[in-house]
């Protein structure tokens, strides 16, 4: 009895901690509440320079224009943070009106589930949300049962995002390298790369970085008919040749030095980071990297391409806008995604390296974003969006992760690792 009170009131210390009021300046407490004692409380976790950061400060800013007695305290919180305690804090009187949280069946899936999200069904009728979201990004969406694709609407997503890969234009001149469009071409940049003593990719394998890279090696020889099966079916066999040659490669790829075995500890953000010092010429990632990279490499110029020799990648509708079923103001929070629907906010979103879901392609000027967005659109176009691996499951997140550290470590054999992959999937796989 002792310990269950003593776990009680360290829950409660934590998640105190956690919801300490940390508005950041740019939406300050300058607003003022006019009198009416409303209070829009919204968390997200975008850097304040990436395209979503922009366009959501943006959306705060017209957001106080059109109810000026309201006072909005926003939070900066972590991907990892949310990741990890949403459940707990959204099953307390302490969640906020309004927060971004990771799609898929294991995180808005779950939740919806649990009956901790809104139902916002007739609301993205009413407001002609699920309209101006194209069926492909919809899809995370909506839930049945946990389950994404269908049943009702749980989250909004006001941008889409996929993977691709970052190189240093600089590096691949420096070294007489072209652009691969096979994965021979592919592999020759690799062993050039690493003759002239560079670690071709960034890696972070504490976190979703590495994981991201199995996945794209698994995808690059699977069809539309694997990821359905893996992602909405509950069924995947982790010993088929799509997976087997995932973990070999990346597991050979680590052992030829071109991802380095002392990224298995590095987290996202690093990795990101130690791309744009230039240290590695190539960087597997999302496309949330896109407008922080224009803005923050000075030093060599960047472009991207997608992964040779394959027809799909990682992607899907952005992570979404949800609403806890506990909320205060509701009303409030659904104001507020509709200003990031609107066309100022998507265009915004558009030029500063997003990708926008409903806006307006003449108005993006940035040559590179419209690159960005015009990949996009030939990858939904083909049905090319398969998602993210550790989806399907409850907890499979940090079960990729730790597997995949193991083929980063060389602690354990491709084949060990994917047994036990299956073991962890087919445990805890939401059907």
């Amino acid at each position: 009895m002792l310990k269950a009170r003593r776990r009680r009131r360290l829950l409660a210390a934590a998640l105190a901690g956690m919801l300490s009021m940390s508005t950041l300046a740019a939406c300050g407490d300058d607003a003022g509440d006019g009198g009416s004692g409303k209070t829009l409380r919204l968390w997200h976790y975008e850097a304040p320079e990436s395209a979503m950061g922009k366009a959501w400060d943006e959306a705060i800013a017209e957001f106080k224009k059109k109810h000026p007695d309201v006072k909005v305290e926003f939070e900066a919180k972590g991907f990892e943070q949310i990741q990890k305690t949403a459940p707990q804090v959204l099953n307390s009187d302490q969640a906020p009106d309004l927060l971004e949280y990771n799609k898929g069946n294991a995180t808005t899936g779950q939740l919806s589930k649990q009956g901790l999200l809104t139902d916002l069904s007739d609301v993205a009728e009413e407001r002609g949300w699920d309209k101006a979201i194209p069926p492909t990004v919809a899809v995370t969406s909506r839930y049945d049962k946990g389950v994404m694709g269908s049943g009702a609407w749980y989250g909004v997503p006001n941008y889409a995002e996929y993977t691709l890969v970052y190189y240093n234009k600089d590096l691949f001149a420096e070294h007489d390298v072209e652009v691969p469009t096979s994965v021979d071409e592919l592999e020759q940049a690799l062993a050039t790369f690493k003759e002239a003593g560079l670690t071709p990719f960034a890696n972070g394998g504490a976190e979703y970085i590495a994981q991201q890279y199995v996945y794209q090696l698994a995808l690059s020889q699977a069809d539309r008919a694997w990821v359905e099966s893996f992602q909405m079916k509950g069924e995947t066999d982790f010993s088929d040749a799509a997976w087997t040659y995932a973990a070999e490669t990346f597991a050979e790829w680590v052992d030829k030095g071109y991802i380095a075995k002392s990224s298995s500890g590095v987290k996202a953000e690093d990795a990101g980071v130690s791309f744009m010092q230039g240290k590695h010429p190539l960087f597997f990632s999302g496309s949330w990297w896109f407008g922080r990279f224009g803005t923050e490499i000075k030093k060599f110029d960047w472009d991207t391409f997608m992964w040779p020799g394959s027809d799909m990648t990682l992607g899907s509708g952005g992570n979404l806008w949800v609403v806890p079923e506990g909320a205060e103001n509701k009303e409030l929070a659904y104001d507020f995604i509709d200003i990031t629907m609107k066309k100022q906010s998507q265009n915004t979103l558009g030029n500063a390296g997003g990708v926008p879901v409903a806006g307006d392609p003449a108005a993006i000027t940035d040559e590179r974003s419209k690159k960005l967005i015009e990949q996009f659109d030939t990858l939904a176009g083909n049905d090319g969006l398969a998602f993210y691996p550790d989806w399907p499951a409850n907890g499979f997140y940090d079960s990729l992760t730790s597997e995949v550290q193991k083929l980063i470590t060389q602690s354990a054999e491709p084949a060990d690792v994917l047994k036990s992959l299956q073991a962890e999937y087919d445990e805890n796989v939401l059907k």
